[in-house]
Formats: C-alpha cells, structure tokens, sequence
C-alpha cells in the first residue's frame, strides 16, 4: 500500500505515535545512556522543506500601538471616539429631524454599546475613509450617489410634431408677458357680424370680409402699440432662450423633469454647432453625392461623380468571419468586389465590418480606387496562356479567336465583362475556393506577358502577320 495516500499517511502517524507512547511508558530494567530520539518527519510532497517561516506581507498591528491593551485605555478610546449627545446637540437635531426620526436616533443609540464599536469595530485612518461617523444628512458626492429628486421619465411620451412645437413654443412666450395672454386676444371673426362668425371665411360677402380684416388690422396695432417699453422690459432674455434651447423637453410631457439617463432633444439648429458637422458637398456633382460618400474616392482618383457611377461594380464573393476575443466571438461580413469600365480596366476590393451594409461600400470604394489596366488582344482576349497561383487554388486563362466567347465560371465571366473580355476560356486545375479562385485570376489578368517587351529583349521587331499580309480583315 501506497504511503501517499491520505488513509494511509494517517495510519503511519497513529502507529508511529503509538510506538513512541508505549516505548516511554514500559519500565527498563538496564540503565540508559541515550534519551529516545524522535521520529523523522517524512515530507509526503515533492515541494522542499521551508527554512523559516513565511515572512507576511504587511506588518502587524500591535494592540498597543491602537490604545487598546486594558479597560483603561479602552474606556478612554470609547469616550473620545464615541462621545454620547449633549442637550444643547439634541435641540440642534430636533430643529433637522423629525419626531419620529428623533425616536429612532435614540433607540439606536441606547441599542448599540459604544465599547462593542472600540473592541469590535475599527475606524478607517486611510485617505479614503468617510468623512463623517453618525451623521448621514450630508451628502458627499464622492462616495454617496446622487439622489433622486424627480419622478421617473413618462413611458408613453413621444416627441412632438409640428403643431404641438408651435403651441407648446407660444405658451412659453405667453408666460413672459404680462398684458394680455394670446390666447385671449380677439380673432378675425370676432370682427365679422353675429350671422357669419359661425361660418367659415370663404363663405362670407367680399363686403363683410374686407370690412372684417380692416378692423382686425387696426385691433392689431392698437395692441402692439400698448406699453412698448414694459413690453421689451418684460420679455424673455438671453439667459431664458438659453434655457429654452438646452432643458425645455421636446416630448409631449408638459415638460416634467426627471431622472432619465436620456439627454434632451436638440433643436435643428444649436448656437456655436450649427454648420460644423456638415458633409462635404461640391455643387460640381449635380445632386448625385449628398451624402458625400464618393468625395475622398473623386480627390484620390481624379474622377467626377458621374464617371464613379457609370462604372460597373459586382459582388462576387461575401461571406461572414468570426474573431475570436476574451469578450467572445465577433460576427463580421466579409464581401470582395469587383469595379470596372467594360473597356480594359479592373479593380478588385475586399473589406470586413460588423455591418453588412457598410462592408459592401467600403469594398466597392476600394475595388474603384484599385483599378488599373488589363492589356487586350485586339480589345477582346488575352496574349496566350497565363497560369496564376494563390493558396491552394490555380487559375489557367486561354486566349481563344473572335466568336469563341466566355467559357468560364460565372464569376471570372464578371470580372471579363467589366474589363472589356469577350473570348477567354478558364480552367480551375486545383482548389475551386471562391475567393482564391478570383484572386487568382486578378493576379493573371494583371501578369500576362507582353510580346513589345520579349520582342525588345530580343532585339526583334514585332509585326502581326494577319495584319500585314491580309490588311487586318481578321476573322
């Protein structure tokens, strides 16, 4: 069996007791010399054996050094720390509490003893410590939370709409005035007689009408003209328009405060902000790019607006990724695109983000902005055989003669209609992976070899025999 073993380790202890107990209690005849040594402690672990203790971390506090050590001292600590209230404390608090929290403080105080706070409890000394002992009516924003003075938020309040704005916007004005309130002016049909007051204006005589809005102008600037200097004195200021901007609520709640976490609905316009955010809008683009999406695309490329969206862009390839982090796995949308001008250029551009929306713009803007040029046989084809690799996928481009047409996959058939390809036949000879696959024949389209530059290095010259010898009437 095993010594390792807790049942065992126990029984070798007992037994080793047991043997140490009997050996010092049985009588000897013959004299000794040596006094029984102890047992070997044996270590049942693989780590070694610990010269001295382990030192602590922080150092201890004697109970002298806290005041602590006989009645004495703790009596003396309780009557300075712990001091009961006076008279004069108690007629103080009475002028703060009420009578039935002023009961409850006394209860308290006769409940709890203050030597069991001196030998059980211990006051902070560190920075951090409260600033107060027993008093709790004062608040410290550092360590209490704010409280909450104000009910919570409506649920059923809404933002409100023109005509709501309006009224709620002249009751504020009316409640600066000190004349007259609007609502309790005088209307148009106020002026008109008894039997057309009921009715609507468009039904009234062209007599009584104009003889109605000659009275109402003239009531009108009568009012006007009333206390013109209490008027202004009596208006709103700026401090009020101010307030009206930043804490007046744009829901239909009467404008009842709360505590919402919710910031309060600005206006259309903010004084010192208005103007600041605005896109970037050049008139030269007609209305095509309000948004101004394309403004950074038309300054790296030259290109107007017009131009960016007469190119012809697709989505060949789009998928979703995960990135493993300590927050768990983040979802995105990965989409590779295709740009081109259907006559000899292509751009290829592959983007990632959490949206989807937003990964397709960002892929098509970089499939524009890496456009360069395919070279052409005769505006149709390719110059003769061109193999490209990427990973694990190899993409064989043939040029074929006029009328052969695309037999190819149906995203390299995409990518040869927007460069300008009409005859090309492909072939995948190993991994089919989509997104290898267009990779791949990017990086052919882009490497085909040019027969000016072997010609040159050669030092031959170049001539296209059909050209020649049959006055370009190809076939």
């Amino acid at each position: 069996m095993s010594v390792a073993r807790p049942a065992a380790r126990s029984l070798f202890s007992r037994s080793g007791l047991a043997a140490v107990a009997v050996t010092a209690a049985a009588p000897t005849t013959t004299p000794t010399t040596t006094a029984a040594a102890p047992l070997p402690c044996r270590q049942f672990h693989s780590s070694s054996k610990l010269e001295a203790r382990r030192r602590p971390r922080f150092s201890n506090v004697r109970a002298v050094e806290m005041g602590l050590v006989n009645e004495e001292k703790i009596q003396n600590f309780t009557e300075q720390k712990f001091k009961k209230y006076t008279p004069e404390e108690i007629k103080v608090l009475k002028t703060v509490y009420t009578p039935q929290q002023i009961e409850a403080i006394e209860a308290g105080e006769a409940t709890i003893d203050p030597r069991d706070l001196t030998i059980q409890g211990r006051l902070r000394i560190d920075p951090y410590r409260l600033p107060y002992v027993d008093d709790f009516s004062h608040i410290s924003p550092v360590i209490d939370k704010r409280p909450r003075r104000e009910p919570p938020p409506d649920p059923n309040a809404r933002f409100m709409n023109l005509d709501e704005f309006t009224e709620d916007l002249i009751n504020w004005a009316d409640s600066f005035r000190t004349g007259e309130v609007t609502g309790n002016l005088k209307k148009l049909k106020d002026f008109a007689p008894a039997e057309w007051q009921e009715k609507a204006e468009g039904v009234w005589p062209k007599e009584v009408r104009k003889k109605a809005h000659e009275d109402f102008m003239d009531y009108v600037k009568a009012e006007a003209a009333k206390k013109p200097a209490q008027a202004e004195e009596d208006g709103p200021t700026d401090a009020d328009f101010l307030e009206y901007i930043l804490e007046r609520s744009s829901m239909t709640d009467n404008n009842r405060k709360s505590n919402s976490a919710l910031a309060p609905g600005l206006p259309h316009k903010v004084p010192g902000v208005a103007g600041l955010y605005k896109h970037s809008v050049d008139p030269d683009d007609l209305g095509l790019d309000d948004t101004g999406v394309y403004q950074d695309l038309k300054r790296r490329t030259g290109m107007s607006v017009r131009e960016i969206l007469r190119l012809n862009t697709k989505i060949l390839v789009r998928r979703f990724v995960s990135n493993q982090t300590r927050m768990g796995k983040v979802r995105s949308a990965s989409v590779l695109c295709i740009a081109g001008n259907r006559d000899g250029w292509l751009g290829l551009g592959i983007a990632k983000s959490t949206d989807s929306e937003t990964a397709v713009i960002k892929s098509r803007l970089l499939a524009i902005q890496n456009m360069r040029p395919v070279r052409r046989y005769e505006n149709r084809t390719i110059y003769g055989t061109v193999t490209a690799k990427v990973g694990a996928s190899v993409v064989e481009l043939r040029s074929r003669p006029p009328g052969f047409g695309l037999r190819v996959s149906h995203r390299i058939f995409e990518m040869c209609r927007a460069c300008g390809i009409q005859d090309l036949s492909a072939k995948f000879l190993r991994s089919k992976n989509p997104l290898n696959t267009v990779k791949a024949t990017y990086e052919a389209l882009m490497t085909q070899p040019d027969p000016e530059e072997i010609a040159i290095g050669r030092g031959k010259k170049l001539v296209d025999v059909r050209k020649v010898y049959y006055g370009g009437n190809v076939l």
